[in-house]
């Protein structure tokens, strides 16, 4: 999340649609809107899709579901502002904004912090108290669909900002990564709601403390050894993206299958 996507939005509001479509590279016409469409949706689909069958004793309610992509999205606009904010500040504590040192720190501080707490507040007061919230893999699956919801807008607004090109290096990186994160932070969601039913709230609030912290540890070395650029950086995002790939969905069914009521 950036200022190119405000801009994208920004253009869109401002000029009529065919300006703003000639100017980021939109073929006119409902069939290539289409496209775009589902090129910037369909990934972040499938992984949803994955993560609810794997759901297999007690499914959640649709309505609750959708209203947590929605929150998702909800957070996306509130991640823009914020981060617009955060890096404000940062330009005062930081003014090279050109440096690697001003990337990393944006990374972590401003973009996982904001983006992952943003998801996290705003799940939380949909799902904590809900009664649908009675397994600990629930935690998982709120956090992945509100993460997915967040990860769905931004990647329709990339797609339809710079091309198709962009949808297909998302869909591959971007929305597992968003996953990824989600996941982590949920497996420790769905503990602290059940050591919150046990009055074990010491460790229900490190739990939850654990999950998030994790959450952006990990989103922001990802976007930082995205964005630094150096070839130190980009292996090490390589090496991020192949290990994401290779536990998150280990994790999943591991979780699922040993899944309890809490």
């Amino acid at each position: 999340m950036n200022y190119a996507i405000l801009r994208i939005i920004l253009n869109f509001y401002k000029n009529n649609y065919r300006e703003a479509a000639c100017m980021f590279f939109l073929i006119p016409g409902t069939f290539s809107i289409t496209v775009y469409f589902l090129i910037a949706v369909v990934p972040a689909i499938l992984l949803l899709i994955y993560v609810y069958r794997q759901d297999s004793i007690e499914k959640e309610p649709l309505g609750l579901l959708l209203s947590l992509l929605f929150l998702g999205c909800v957070a996306a606009g509130i991640s823009m502002v914020l981060e617009m904010i955060g890096d404000a500040v940062l330009g005062v504590l930081i003014p090279d904004n050109t440096s690697n040192f001003y990337t990393i720190v944006s990374a972590f501080l401003v973009i996982a912090v904001v983006e992952e707490g943003s998801k996290y507040f705003l799940m939380s007061l949909r799902t904590w108290n809900h009664p649908a919230f009675n397994f600990r893999f629930d935690g998982i699956v709120y956090s992945v669909f509100v993460s997915l919801g967040f990860a769905a807008l931004e990647n329709i607004l990339y797609v339809f900002g710079y091309g198709i090109g962009v949808g297909f290096s998302r869909a591959f990186l971007s929305i597992p990564g968003h996953m990824g994160f989600a996941v982590l932070n949920g497996i420790f969601y769905g503990r602290a709601r059940m050591y919150e039913n046990r009055g074990q709230n010491g460790l229900c609030i490190l739990n939850l403390l654990v999950g998030y912290t994790l959450a952006v540890l990990l989103h922001g070395f990802y976007d930082a050894t995205a964005m630094t650029g150096t070839p130190l950086a980009i292996l090490l995002f390589v090496l991020a993206v192949v290990i994401i790939y290779l536990t998150i969905f280990l994790i999943v069914r591991h979780e699922a299958k040993t899944d309890r009521p809490i």
